[in-house]
């Protein structure tokens, strides 16, 4: 059973990213794995359950390789937007990943995940970047009188943001982002009073 949820979750990843989620179904997936529809539901609940557990992978590795590549010994402004631009870009050139941009598609996938598998399921940035937080407040380069969970919600809500460009303006939208982080990053890296 192992050997046919893995052609399963091979071969929907593929489809997923030629086709899209919306113009991928089960009968596509099973087809092209070789397997009857039953055995698709004996390994997955559903498509939109097969989808996350690809996409979460994928973003994983994303965000794994962003953190390499990341040189955190700089100052804290520099590394998350760096990080903030690295991710949008490989968000938007990733055939699975760009599915994040379709609200309609994701946010529905997104709800029925996470009332299934908890927040903490898709937070794949979470604990390295939390690790990070924590360094940087202890040698005194962010904030300590902020709560190092609090300071991962807002950069997390940078991230979220970019869902919601068309309704902020197209036109301002990349410079506002810049803004924004500057901003955050600002007030998390004054000295505490």
């Amino acid at each position: 059973m192992e050997d046919k949820k893995i052609r399963i979750y091979e071969c929907g990843k593929e489809l997923f990213g030629a086709k899209g989620f919306k113009d991928t179904n089960v009968a596509d997936i099973t087809r092209k794995a070789g397997v009857s529809v039953g055995t698709f539901y004996n390994c997955y609940s559903s498509k939109e359950k097969l989808f996350m557990e690809i996409f979460l992978e994928e973003n994983a590795r994303l965000k794994k390789n962003l953190m390499e590549s990341a040189d955190l010994n700089e100052e804290p402004l520099r590394v998350i937007q760096g990080i903030l631009v690295r991710n949008q870009e490989g968000m938007k050139s990733h055939p699975i990943l760009k599915e994040w941009y379709n609200r309609d598609v994701f946010g529905k996938i997104e709800k029925l995940y996470r009332e299934e598998n908890g927040r903490s399921a898709v937070d794949c940035f979470y604990g390295d970047s939390l690790e990070l937080v924590k360094r940087w407040q202890a040698e005194g380069k962010m904030r300590g009188d902020i709560d190092s969970e609090m300071i991962m919600a807002m950069f997390a809500a940078i991230i979220s943001i970019d869902t919601h460009k068309e309704e902020i303006g197209l036109a301002n939208f990349p410079q506002l982002l810049d803004y924004m982080t500057e901003f955050i990053m600002d007030g998390l890296t004054r000295r505490s009073q």
